[in-house]
Parts: structure tokens; C-alpha cells; sequence
């Protein structure tokens, strides 16, 4: 909220932006098998921050989305210990994969591009479709 707060501040008054939040696809499921009630809360809330915020700041010009990636093949996901779960991961995941962080930059870019200047206010799911289930 704070960070959301300073950015508006620059691009509030120029009329135009786009702020693009980062959450997970935590934050509209709840993960079968984790114990996270804590994450996939403070998940959601980004998200609907964002839509709030979204609606707050659009007549202002001011786009606010958000990216949500699904389970993502980053160092602590590489852990030995980890290695029963990211087969888990795998097997749930529609596409039989996790992402790779690189697969977070055209979503992203995206969203801050001209290319969805009539977009504002949603929660771009990129997870290869672990959430259709």
C-alpha cells in the first residue's frame, strides 16, 4: 500500500501510469496440501487492494493490475528439501511444469505497456492453468 501510495503520488498528477502489483495465484485458491492460511490472506489482499485502488485512481488515468504467477521454479523452490513437493507441483500443474521467473516478464511488460491501456483493475493469473482446476 505504501509503495502504491508513493508511485500515485509521482503519477497522479501527469494524469497517467500503470502500477503492476505482484501476488500468486494463492491469493484465489487455497493450496491443497500447504498450510498457509497466512500467505494465501496476505495474497488476496494485494489483490483486492489493487482492484480497490484500481477503481479509486482510474478516472485519474491511473491503471493499477496485478500478476499472480503459479508455482515458479525459483532458488528456494530448488531446495533438496523441497524436491517430494515441486514433483506435486508438476504433476497438478495443467502444462506438467512449473514457470521459470523469465515467464513473469512478458505479462508484466504487458501490463505496463500501451498495449493494455484499457486495462485496469484485474488479477493476471500466469500459472499455467493450475487455478482451471
Amino acid at each position: 500500500f505504501l509503495s502504491c501510495q508513493a508511485e500515485a503520488r509521482v503519477m497522479l498528477p501527469r494524469r497517467r501510469g500503470s502500477i503492476i502489483n505482484i501476488a500468486s495465484m494463492s491469493g484465489s485458491i487455497v493450496n491443497r496440501g500447504l498450510t498457509q492460511a497466512h500467505y494465501n490472506s496476505s495474497k488476496a489482499a494485494v489483490i483486492h487492494m489493487s482492484k480497490s485502488l484500481a477503481m479509486e485512481w482510474a478516472d485519474r488515468g491511473l491503471r493499477v493490475n496485478v500478476v499472480s504467477p503459479g508455482y515458479t521454479l525459483t532458488p528456494m523452490n530448488k531446495r533438496p528439501e523441497v524436491a517430494e513437493q515441486i514433483k506435486i507441483f508438476k504433476r497438478d500443474t495443467p502444462m506438467g511444469r512449473m514457470a521459470t521467473p523469465e515467464e513473469m516478464v512478458g505479462p508484466t511488460v504487458f501490463l505496463a505497456a500501451r498495449a493494455s491501456s484499457f486495462v485496469t483493475g484485474i488479477d493476471l493469473i500466469v500459472d499455467g492453468g493450475f487455478v482451471c482446476w
